[in-house]
C-alpha cells in the first residue's frame, strides 16, 4: 500500500500546519483536572505530532517501562482537537468498564483516555492527550507475514473489531478509517488489539439521531483511498454501514494479499467504481481475490449482511458476530483468544530487522529537530525494533548513554 496514495486519501487536510518541537525528557504537563504528567522519551511521530512516553509526575525519571503515551500537537493545528472530541466523549476508563461489563467483555480494543490540557514552551502553546501506552502495529505484523495472515486469525480479529465498532458506534460515533496501521497490539498483552487514530472519526448521530445521506462533493474519497467506503467515495459521511464495509474490505486484504484495485490507487474514481461492482456482484468479487478453494464463505455472508444496511440503519451485530463465529467453528479447535502472527502457510512471522546507522549519519543527525530525527533514526536506540514500537527505547546501559540521547542533548545547543 503506497504511502503517498494513503495520504491523497486524507484530502481535507490543511495545506499547512505547524509542526512540534521537541519536549525534553522530564518536562512537566498539566492537565484540566491539574493532574501532572511527566514527559519520557519520544517514541513516534503522527502527522504533525509526537507521541512521548509518560507516567504521573514523580522525582523518578520516566522509564522504558511507562504505562501512558502522550500525544502532543501546536494548538492550531486539528487532528488531534478531532481526536480529543471522541476520546472526552467515548473513551474514559469508566465508560469503557461499564460496557465491558455489561457485555461480559475480557477486553475492549478502545484506547483509554486519562486526561489532556494545554501547554506553553518557547512562546509556542500546544495541546496533548494522554491515553494508554500501546505496542506494535498490524501493518508490521501484516508485512513481516508476508502480506497474509492465516484464516483463523482474520476472523478472530474481525470479531474483536465488531466488538470495537459496535462500542464506538453506540456512543454516537463511526471511525471511519480502519486499516492495519492503525490497530495496535497492546504492550503488555499481545493478544489484545486496539483501535486507534480517530482523526477523521465522525460523530454521526449527535444526541442519539442519525444524520441523513447527503453527498458533498469536497469530501468526496475522504479516508484511506483502498479501503474506504462507497458512501464516502461518493462524498456522504461515513455511517455505520462504512466502518462494516471497510473492515470487511480490511479482512480479504488479509486473507489474499491485496484488493482488486490495489494496483490503481492514483485513480479514486476507478478505485470508487471497482468497489460498486464488488459490492454489486460479492461472489464474482470474491472469485477474483480467492480460489475456489480458498474461498472463505463466511467473509461473503459478512459482506453481503453488511451490503443489506441502509444508510441509518443499526447494523446486526450479533448477527455479523456469529457468521464469523461460524467461519471459525470449521478451521478446528475452540477459539482460545490467542492471536497467532504466522504467514497463511504456518510459518512464524521474523523480527523486525533494521539497520544501526554509521558514524556518519549520527554526526549528521545530530543537527536535526526532533521531529526530523525521528524520521531519520527509525530504529531504537537498541537496534531491534522501530523507535515507534520498541519497548526498550533507552537502553539497559542507561539513558544518558544512548546515542539518541546524546543526539538530543546535541540538537537542543546547536
Amino acid at each position: 500500500m503506497p504511502p503517498k496514495a494513503k495520504a491523497a486519501g486524507r484530502g481535507r487536510a490543511p495545506a499547512k500546519r505547524k509542526l512540534a518541537e521537541e519536549f525534553p525528557p522530564g518536562e512537566v504537563l498539566k492537565d484540566t483536572m491539574k493532574k501532572e504528567w511527566k514527559l519520557g522519551a519520544p517514541i513516534g511521530q503522527g502527522g504533525f505530532g509526537v507521541i512521548y512516553l509518560a507516567e504521573e509526575n514523580s522525582a523518578n525519571p520516566v522509564g522504558a517501562d511507562a504505562r501512558y503515551v502522550i500525544k502532543v500537537e501546536p494548538i492550531d493545528n486539528g487532528p488531534l482537537f478531532c481526536e480529543l472530541a471522541f476520546y472526552m466523549r467515548a473513551a474514559k476508563p469508566d465508560l469503557i468498564q461499564s460496557w465491558m461489563k455489561s457485555k461480559k467483555l475480557k477486553n475492549l480494543g478502545v484506547p483509554r483516555y486519562w486526561g489532556s490540557g494545554r501547554h506553553e514552551r518557547g512562546g509556542q502553546r500546544y495541546r496533548f492527550m494522554v491515553i494508554d501506552r500501546l505496542g506494535t502495529d498490524l501493518q508490521k505484523k501484516f508485512e513481516e507475514c508476508g502480506r497474509r495472515f492465516p484464516r483463523k486469525l482474520v476472523l478472530q480479529l474481525g470479531l474483536r473489531l465488531l466488538d470495537t465498532l459496535e462500542y464506538i458506534h453506540e456512543h454516537e460515533y463511526v471511525h471511519a478509517d480502519v486499516k492495519a496501521s492503525n490497530l495496535m497490539l497492546s504492550h503488555s498483552d499481545p493478544n489484545q488489539v486496539y483501535l486507534v487514530d480517530y482523526g477523521l472519526a465522525y460523530r454521526y448521530a449527535p444526541e442519539g439521531l442519525p444524520k441523513e445521506y447527503k453527498e458533498d462533493p469536497k469530501k468526496c474519497h475522504d479516508g484511506t483511498i483502498e479501503f474506504t467506503s462507497i458512501d464516502c467515495h461518493k462524498g456522504a459521511s461515513a455511517s455505520r454501514r462504512s466502518d462494516l464495509e471497510i473492515l470487511s474490505y480490511c479482512m480479504v486484504q488479509w486473507l489474499c494479499g491485496r484488493l482488486p484495485w490495489e494496483d490503481k490507487l492514483q485513480d479514486p474514481l476507478y478505485v470508487r467504481d471497482a468497489k460498486i461492482r464488488s459490492q454489486e456482484n460479492i461472489s464474482e468479487f470474491m472469485a477474483k481475490c480467492f480460489s475456489s478453494q480458498d474461498k472463505p464463505d463466511e467473509i461473503q455472508r459478512f459482506m453481503e449482511e453488511v451490503k443489506s444496511l441502509g444508510y441509518t440503519a443499526k447494523p446486526p451485530y450479533d448477527k455479523l458476530r456469529s457468521i464469523l463465529q461460524a467461519g471459525l467453528k470449521t478451521i478446528g479447535p475452540k477459539e482460545d483468544g490467542k492471536l497467532e502472527f504466522t504467514s497463511a502457510s504456518g510459518a512464524a512471522a521474523p523480527p523486525t530487522k533494521v539497520s544501526a546507522p554509521t558514524s556518519a549519519e549520527l554526526e549528521s543527525l545530530a543537527l536535526l529537530s526532533l521531529p526530523q530525527l525521528i524520521r531519520s533514526f527509525p530504529s531504537c536506540v537498541c537496534m531491534q525494533q522501530p523507535v515507534s514500537d520498541c519497548s526498550q527505547c533507552w537502553c539497559s546501559s542507561g539513558q544518558t548513554s544512548s546515542p539518541l540521547y546524546v543526539m538530543l542533548e546535541l540538537s537542543a545547543t546547536t
